[in-house]
């Protein structure tokens, strides 16, 4: 369990800093909620690379006042994934809403959709008692400042309240168009009583994106999540994920991440009901020839109630000094017998310029459990790049064949088969651009 950051003067400095270069929203009905974020951020300070949960990262380009620049994306466009799919868009460019690219009408039956640019001027609005909650709730045993600073400091994002079965996904699609932005988005989801909702997310969004989604599943309700992080090579994110689940309900994420020079994405899920069930998973790919590559997978599950299933099934393929990261840890609770968690994380280095830094952790506190974690790493397979290549395949393709073959694993965690086929795609994509490389 880790302790609160430790306060220093360069710490708080730099915290100042970086606050004093905001511009933090006043009024609305997220007042109470952005004072008390900002509280936890000037308590805990901007974190840096001595802390705990922090080793294996270096924040410093998220936590500097002036964000870096990130040069725009200048290949090939490719098709918008998802784009062939009946959905309803919510866009936005640079973090500012972009109507034009939006769906003309943001009605969905079974769904309430809204901007917190625009809500945050009601006083009674569903969003009052989620907006910063579970965030909040997700500072222990881990401070995550910022996650707090995205609360005290978005001015806006979607409000989605799911009260029936959604007939199409909601996208949310995020275009990166200054080489200056400095984008804060916060979303708020609530999911009802037996409702079900797919969200879709696509984009770099900006040349910093700092993200912040709250997932609220009342008991029997669906999430599914699927979300790809792409394509400039230059943009930084962190993004944070709080979810508590209700009884018998259900979360599923899935990300895919290629290129950037640095991600980090955090998952905090708190199973709070009976029988519920979350799978978390990712997919991500790096090559460093294309300029640096870090990418960071931190996750916390707390299992308290019984009777409840976690998955953490994260894969990276990596190249030319590429790094990728992985964080894990399953708390099982004192009373959450029958619980069922399991954690794996792996790594394909395809040379030897490219690591893989793992921390997987298990905290039991209860006696009927059955959990496991595994993590390891290796490069490709010569018997079966032998087998491939004896059968007349060429080096490049048997490579490709082997590498998507190490990622079925965590794509199969999508539920969606249509998804699941348009993400190989766009793998086999990503590798057909890179086999000579």
């Amino acid at each position: 369990m880790a302790a609160p950051a430790r306060k220093d003067a360069a710490r708080e400095a730099a915290t100042e800093a970086r606050l004093a270069a905001m511009d933090l929203p006043k009024g609305g009905f997220t007042t109470m909620a952005r004072a008390a974020a900002l509280a936890r951020v000037r308590a805990a300070g901007l974190p840096s690379k001595r802390d705990e949960y922090w080793r294996y990262t270096n924040p410093a380009e998220l936590t500097v006042a002036d964000g870096p620049e990130a040069a725009l994306f200048a290949g090939q466009v490719e098709p918008q994934l998802f784009g062939a799919r009946d959905r309803l868009v919510v866009a936005f460019t640079d973090g500012r809403f972009d109507a034009e690219r939006s769906s003309a009408d943001l009605a969905l039956e079974g769904v309430e959709i809204t901007r917190l640019a625009v809500a945050d001027a009601v006083d009674l609005h569903w969003a009052r008692d989620l907006y910063g909650a579970l965030e909040a709730d997700g500072q222990q045993p881990v401070v995550r400042p910022l996650a707090a600073l995205n609360t005290a400091a978005a001015t806006d994002g979607v409000l989605i309240r799911a009260t029936g079965r959604a007939a199409k996904p909601v996208h949310l699609v995020y275009y990166h168009e200054s080489t200056t932005s400095d984008a804060i988005l916060h979303h708020c989801i609530r999911i009802e009583s037996g409702a079900e909702l797919t969200l879709l997310e696509t984009g770099p969004a900006a040349a910093r994106f700092s993200k912040v989604m709250e997932v609220d599943l009342a008991a029997g309700g669906r999430f599914h999540h699927v979300r790809a992080q792409g394509r400039d090579h230059s943009r930084r994110a962190i993004t944070h994920i709080f979810t508590r689940l209700g009884a018998g309900s259900q979360f599923k994420s899935f990300t895919l991440t290629a290129n950037g020079v640095l991600t980090r994405n955090e998952c905090v899920i708190d199973i709070r009901g009976d029988g519920a069930v979350a799978h978390v998973a990712g997919a991500a790919l790096g090559d460093g020839a294309t300029g640096d590559f870090h990418h960071d997978d931190t996750v916390f599950v707390t299992h308290d109630a019984v009777g409840c299933e976690s998955r953490q099934v994260f894969k990276k393929v990596l190249k030319n000094g590429a790094v990728g990261v992985f964080q894990g840890k399953i708390l099982v609770k004192q009373g959450a017998q029958k619980t069922d968690g399991y954690q794996i994380s792996q790594a394909l280095l395809l040379d030897e310029d490219s690591q893989f830094l793992a921390k997987p952790e298990l905290e039991i506190y209860a006696d009927d459990v059955k959990c496991s974690h595994g993590s390891t790493t290796g490069a490709i397979d010569d018997t079966a790049l032998f087998y491939l290549r004896s059968r007349g395949v060429s080096r490049e393709d048997a490579t490709a064949l082997l590498v998507l073959s190490f990622l079925a694993d965590a794509i199969a965690e999508i539920e969606d088969e249509g998804l699941q086929a348009e993400i190989v795609t766009r793998l086999e994509g990503w590798l057909a651009r890179r086999r000579k490389g």
